[in-house]
């Protein structure tokens, strides 16, 4: 059947060949004899022309100056010009280019080609030479004239010409869409595959609703030219190059729509190398030199001071002599003048403070009642301030800084422009489902996945319509048109108005035109195409206003504009193919304080209650991925809420570890009088009561709280207030009261023995954390604000309540009275001697010998130094990020969601560029700086960004442009009526508005005056895009979030990854200054003990980031919060131990060790160690796996390495370098 279709073709060209020869000078066609009959549903009237062999015409007058306006290449001035059209036919021929240079117009040399051929065909003097008629039918006109009418013809062309017209096309933009104009202009094959011939096949293809009539376009290589038939003869005309002016003066085509236009630029700045040195890593070799060096220092320090040792006199080792009870002692008399000036400080200082605290500590035992009901009193007053706490979980306000540009950028959009539009996305897939092949009538065979099947897309279809819910903010049923984000009817949309992106978009979400089937024929070929040809084609070209099926529908969304295939498909090669199908929902957006904010959350609530009822169904054969703009938030609050039992665990079990450690049991029948459950639960409540404190101060003073703050605060002072309790209530238990000495006294003088301690760790903490406030980030400065009162509250909570519990606990210890059963008393007495416990005889006898041995110490220094500059280079292979997934509990159906987008989804983020007010966008020079069209500087602001983003960049200035050319329908003035001179829109008929707004500039560069823009910008922005002219502010604003144009990032929070390592480093190294200018101060100016502490927090906390390193930790602001935490720790480790040993009147290093590592040591292993330990490990069963990641790994790294570097090597390093007389 083909083939006798293309052998009566043929035979009819052959026969209009022979009857009309192909001649220069003669025309084949002329004049308009009527509409062609076999077509209907065109975009334009479709009129074809008579056939009438004659000689070209003579044009003057009227016609002539038709011609030179439509045609001007055919131009050979007014007493020389011939034609083959009439004034009809070329403003027939005029209509029909209008439509074609709307989104050609940015590159006149373009304009210029795809009007030159179609001049030629129509107009040119030697028609005949070029055009071959193929089909000819009686056409009666509306004055009932019948002739012979054109309704196909052979078009030969020189391929030379076909490909240059090409070559000045192919890259013209549309940026309103992100796409190219020649993806609107090739069918189904859009512009990845669009070729010369597939471009030329297009445009004579008369049903792309534009064509009037059947044109085949016979490309010609210089070869194949003598094989045409007798008298035929290419069109070989020049084709203009995009980067070449037009013979009307016509600029060259920009950058952005032609690359050869483009200036010679550098290229972006290679990204910096690895640093290296000598061809290896650089870092590595530093730290390896460090370590080499170091090591080398310390073996030089040993074997100088193995020298001198040798070298001092025997009596000077070793002495006998007297202590003050005429006990032997092997130790020699020190001389005064042996005392050093910072020993002297350091004693009188340490006498002071010892004082003071004594006293304070006898005042708060001897009313211990009166000091807590007062203490009650202070809290109580402070926590009502958390009838006002405001808990932050926006991102956005938690990690970006208020006064950095990506915030300050992202709030002057949200005020001028509002807030960007929410996001709920679907994403289907069927991998169980078989795909098919479709024997397509146009397309040939395809392939369809099973995800790509007609019920599915019904579903979808189902899907969205099913979204109903009552709203109480509304007093009415809601449902998608309430909420969405309807750019072209924002004031009064409909549901065909929401900017719904997804498969049934290409079918105007209309169940009859997915159903929709028709017979059609092609090439003599009769089959059947239904929705799967229209989507094929669609999917190519999603620009379409009507496919190239007899089916004749549209491409475009029902709300007005394009879906582009990589929003509503994922996962594919070829689109048919696809993996999954993609369904997004955009809804208009609001402040957290309008009420439609929460009309929007319920409807997004709504939907995920569908969609999970969905996935539940049984009947289903696929699989959903689904996501609100909510679901972030909810998934986070949900966890925090299903893991607040984990905290309780955890401090549950802390608790009775202190209560069970705190206990002397020393003896069973005395169990319940030496329990401390009391105290225990006391010094929890002391904690939790400086943490509410500060909480409710902070929530009166308007700083708001967040849930980092709820997790990692407390956990903080639990730290450090437990440690402050053990090393006081341990050493009370080991000190034996006087002779004649009472109760308050005793609780006095041992409090005056390590409050100054107390003091110097809390006051180091808490100056260190104030500092830490100076950081802009947020999160981390409202974080170090709390903790730093919360440690401060928890100090003065211990030195008054505790000390006052303690008194009572010891009052009813006294009286051998029962802990729990206070009634119940217990014969046996208590024994006056110290009760040293287990550890502490454990750490004296076995651990600090061993420790301090003089193998031991110089191995633990090796092998510290050794992991300090291991740490050191893994420090600079940190990753720097969060993953947004660790944000979400194990299981959550985010997870699923995060795992599709990542496989399927095929779009970036999207980029909005403002301008601020005082930018003049009315003068030329203001309009070229921005615009990237014809005459727009070559640096502008959108060719600029252009190399940086995925899609075209579009400002609105191109737009309005674009709008404002007389070459297309947009702008034109009212020629009569009420409304003369008035704005004309491009629906009204020509007759009425055949003015246009501007005139046609000589170079083709379109600028209009400050009063030309001024008067049609109003018209402009009102102007509601459509066929006859796409371009309208509507599209080019409210369309950009599609295709990423003038945008900027919304995301904000990701600038702290631009600064996070400097931050870091300044607000780690304000924690560090105040524990070293304290740890001086409070030790009577003590530089070297102040030294020796500092050195060991810095090996703590580089310890600590290399280990994250190891982990696979990242280093963000969660992690910078836990590092700061880490520095408060520490001081808890080290601290405590430096003091002590300053203080130790023992005549060596080593013994000084050896007391400050029993002594202290026992109790900060008891208090600090013990009490963290057990709490993190209860965070592993956590859900969250933001709380295993950085609370309960980051945690428990910070813990150990604290524990060994204050438990191992400071003892070893304050026995080598710390301060000793003598």
């Amino acid at each position: 059947m083909a083939r006798v279709a293309a052998f009566i073709t043929l035979f009819c060209s052959l026969v209009l060949s022979k009857a009309h020869p192909h001649e220069p000078g003669q025309c084949i066609f002329y004049e308009e004899c009527g509409r062609n009959p076999t077509l209907n549903g065109t975009l334009i009237e479709p009129m074809v022309p008579c056939l009438n062999y004659s000689p070209a015409r003579h044009l003057s007058g009227e016609h002539y100056k038709q011609l030179v306006k439509v045609c001007p290449m055919l131009d050979r001035g007014e007493s020389n010009t011939y034609a083959c059209c009439s004034i009809p036919q070329l403003i027939s021929l005029q209509t029909s280019l209008t439509l074609s240079k709307a989104v050609l117009n940015r590159c006149p040399s373009c304009v210029d080609n795809f009007a030159h051929l179609h001049c030629i065909n129509t107009c040119s003097p030697d028609q005949s030479q070029y055009i071959n008629v193929t089909k000819i039918m009686n056409i009666t006109n509306d004055l009932g004239v019948t002739r012979e009418g054109v309704v196909a013809y052979q078009s030969y062309i020189s391929t030379r010409f076909a490909e240059r017209s090409f070559q000045s096309c192919k890259n013209v933009r549309i940026p309103a869409t992100g796409g190219f104009a020649i993806s609107t202009m090739c069918g189904r094959y859009g512009a990845k595959l669009c070729t010369p011939q597939r471009w030329y096949d297009f445009q004579g293809d008369s049903s792309n609703g534009l064509a009037p009539m059947d044109l085949d376009f016979h490309l010609v290589s210089d070869e194949a030219a003598g094989s045409l038939p007798n008298g035929i003869v290419p069109y070989n005309g020049t084709a203009l190059k995009c980067n070449e002016k037009t013979p009307t003066g016509g600029q060259e085509c920009s950058c952005q729509d032609c690359a050869e236009s483009c200036p010679v630029v550098p290229g972006p700045p290679e990204p910096p190398s690895p640093f290296k040195l000598l061809g290896v890593d650089g870092f590595l070799l530093i730290s390896i030199i460090l370590l080499f060096l170091l090591i080398l220092a310390f073996m030089f320090y040993l074997a100088v001071s193995c020298y001198l040792s040798s070298q001092r006199p025997k009596h000077l080792k070793k002495s006998k002599g007297k202590d003050l009870n005429s006990n032997d002692v092997t130790q020699r008399p020190i001389h005064p003048a042996e005392v050093t000036c910072t020993e002297k400080n350091s004693l009188a200082a340490d006498a002071l403070l010892s004082s003071i605290f004594r006293n304070w500590g006898k005042l708060m035992a001897t009313y211990p009642l009166t000091v807590l009901l007062i203490s009650a009193i202070v809290v109580a007053a402070f926590s009502t301030g958390l009838m006002h706490i405001e808990l932050t979980t926006d991102p956005v306000e938690l990690w970006s800084a208020p006064n950095s540009r990506a915030r300050q950028e992202k709030d002057f959009h949200d005020t001028h422009f509002g807030p960007f539009f929410r996001t709920n996305q679907l994403i289907l897939t069927a991998p169980s489902r078989k795909g098919h092949i479709y024997d397509s009538l146009l397309f040939g065979h395809q392939n369809f996945s099973g995800i790509v099947s007609k019920d599915l897309i019904l579903e979808l279809l189902e899907l969205q319509t099913r979204i109903r819910f009552f709203s109480k903010d509304l007093n009415r049923t809601a449902s998608l048109k309430d909420v969405c984000f309807a750019p072209l009817n924002p004031t009064n949309p409909q549901i065909t108005d929401c900017a719904v992106n997804s498969l049934p978009q290409y079918f105007q979400n209309s169940i009859d035109n997915i159903n929709a089937k028709v017979n059609m024929t092609e090439l003599g070929v009769t089959k059947e195409v239904d929705w799967r040809d229209h989507l094929i084609y669609c999917l190519n070209s999603p620009l379409s206003f009507k496919d190239i099926t007899d089916l004749g529908l549209s491409c475009m969304a029902d709300y007005g504009a394009p879906v582009f295939p990589f929003l509503a498909v994922g996962g594919y090669n070829n689109f048919t193919y696809a993996e999954a199908l993609i369904m997004t929902f955009s809804l208009n957006n609001f402040p957290r304080t309008d009420p439609r904010f929460k009309v929007a959350l319920q409807w997004e609530t709504e939907f995920l209650k569908i969609v999970q009822e969905y996935q539940k169904d049984p009947k289903m054969n696929f699989t959903f991925a689904y996501m609100a703009e909510r679901s972030l938030e909810d998934e986070i609050n949900r966890t925090t809420a299903e893991d607040i039992p984990i905290f309780m665990i955890s401090y549950a079990v802390i608790f009775v570890y202190i209560a069970v450690a705190l206990g002397e049991y020393s003896s069973c029948k005395r169990l319940l009088v030496d329990s401390k459950f009391l105290v225990g639960l006391g010094g929890i409540l002391v904690v939790g009561c400086s943490v509410l404190a500060s909480m409710g101060f902070y929530s009166w003073v308007g700083i708001p709280s967040s849930l980092v703050i709820l997790q990692v605060v407390p956990f903080l002072v639990l730290a450090v207030g437990a440690d402050n309790i053990f090393i006081f209530v341990l050493e009370y238990q080991r000190d034996v009261r006087r002779p004649g000495e009472e109760r308050e006294e005793q609780i006095g003088r041992v409090l005056g023995n390590v409050a100054p301690s107390m003091l110097l760790c809390s006051l180091s903490e808490s100056v260190c954390f104030f500092l830490g406030a100076l950081s802009t980030m947020p999160a981390v400065k409202s974080f170090a604000l709390y903790a730093a009162l919360a440690v401060l509250m928890d100090f003065v909570l211990q030195m008054t309540s505790f000390v006052a519990l303690l008194s009572l606990d010891a009052r009813r210890q006294d009286r051998n009275r029962c802990e729990l059963l206070c009634c119940v008393t217990v014969s046996k007495e208590r024994p006056n001697k110290p009760n040293e416990g287990i550890l502490l005889p454990f750490m004296r006898k076995f651990y600090a010998p061993v420790l301090l041995h003089h193998v031991t110490r110089v191995i633990v220094m090796l092998l510290f130094i050794f992991m300090f500059c291991a740490s050191l280079f893994l420090m600079f292979n940190v990753t720097v990020g969060l993953d947004q997934e660790l944000a979400m509990p194990q299981g959550s159906y985010m997870l699923t969601y995060f795992e599709y987008l990542y496989k399927y989804f095929e779009v970036g983020v999207p980029v909005y560029f403002v301008t601020k007010k005082g930018f003049d966008f009315t003068t030329v020079v203001g309009m070229n700086a921005v615009c990237s069209s014809v005459g727009c500087d070559q640096f502008s602001l959108t060719q600029k960004i252009q190399s940086y983003i995925g899609i075209s960049s579009n400002s609105w200035v191109d737009d309005y442009i674009d709008w404002l050319n007389p070459g297309s329908k947009c702008c034109r003035l009212y020629a009569f009526g009420p409304n003369q001179g008035k704005f004309c829109p491009a629906s009204e008929p020509f007759l009425k508005c055949p003015f246009k707004c501007m005139k046609t500039p000589s170079d083709g560069v379109l600028r209009p005056n400050v009063e030309q823009f001024n008067k049609f910008l109003p018209d402009f922005l009102g102007n509601r895009p459509d066929l006859q002219c796409p371009k309208g502010d509507y599209f080019c604003t409210d369309h950009s979030w599609l295709f990423c144009s003038h945008c900027r990032v919304t995301n904000v929070f990701y600038e702290q990854y631009l600064t996070i390592v400097q931050e870091g480093l300044f607000n780690i190294s304000l924690c560090l200054l105040p524990t070293f200018v304290v740890c001086c101060l409070l030790l009577g100016l003590d530089l070297i003990s102040g030294l020796l502490n500092l050195i060991t927090i810095v090996m703590i906390v580089v310890d600590t980031v290399g280990v994250m390193t190891l982990w696979g930790i990242d280093y963000n602001a969660v992690a910078l919060i836990n590092l700061v935490t880490a520095v408060g720790i520490s001081v808890e480790f080290v601290s405590h131990m430096t003091r002590s040993f300053a203080m130790s009147t023992k005549p060596t290093h080593v013994e000084r060790a050896k007391e400050a590592t029993a002594n202290m040591g026992s109790a900060v292993f008891a208090g600090v160690a013990m009490t963290n330990l057990p709490g993190i490990l209860v965070l592993a069963f956590a859900k969250a796996q933001l709380i295993q990641m950085f609370f309960f790994r980051l945690n428990l790294v910070i813990t150990l390495l604290g524990m060994a570097h204050g438990l191992v090597f400071l003892p070893v390093l304050l026995s080598y370098f710390g301060i000793c007389t003598g």
